[in-house]
């Protein structure tokens, strides 16, 4: 059975565990097993960089184990996606690993900024302080867009269904 590290910032949530506990079963009526983040066993009366240590090794040590990666990438903070799920995302790729990602709105990232955020100058859009906005039609960063198997308009089930195709 082929095994599904989860990712996402769903970790950071109030409801993270049940959160957890639904998408490894979703995993598991699909036909694989879901590993998610939060099932790792971590000390937390150590010191903090310990303790992120210790999680940090965990997750990737999960990411070894996994044959497919599923990532939720929808803005987080921001206009951007979670900074840690992306590391791994990249991480998986390099090892080799299938990577999905689903979000809700798949447009191409330039349409994020509204007209007082963007300003077109020489034919090609910058922020409010002057820095290069990405427009390659991806809704991600190219260096995510390109590196991943499939960008799911939807939710984590979406992409199950679409591995099953």
């Amino acid at each position: 059975m082929k095994k599904i590290y989860i990712a996402g910032p769903d970790v950071f949530e109030k409801d993270s565990i049940e959160i957890g506990k639904r998408l490894v079963a979703l995993c598991k009526e699909y036909g694989y097993e879901g590993l998610y983040p939060l099932d790792n066993v971590v000390n937390f009366s150590q010191p903090k960089q310990k303790i992120a240590q210790d999680i940090f090794q965990a997750n990737q040590a999960m990411i070894q184990e996994a044959d497919i990666v599923i990532a939720n990438v929808n803005p987080f903070r921001g206009k951007e996606p979670d900074s840690g799920t992306i590391w791994e995302c990249g991480y998986a790729y390099g090892l080799g690993k299938e990577v999905y990602v689903y979000m809700q709105d798949t447009g191409d990232y330039i349409e994020c900024f509204d007209d007082d955020e963007k300003n077109l100058v020489n034919g090609y859009y910058v922020d409010n302080e002057n820095r290069a906005i990405e427009d390659f039609a991806y809704p991600l960063n190219l260096m995510i867009s390109c590196a991943v198997k499939e960008i799911v308009r939807g939710s984590f089930e979406d992409v199950l269904k679409s591995i099953q195709k």
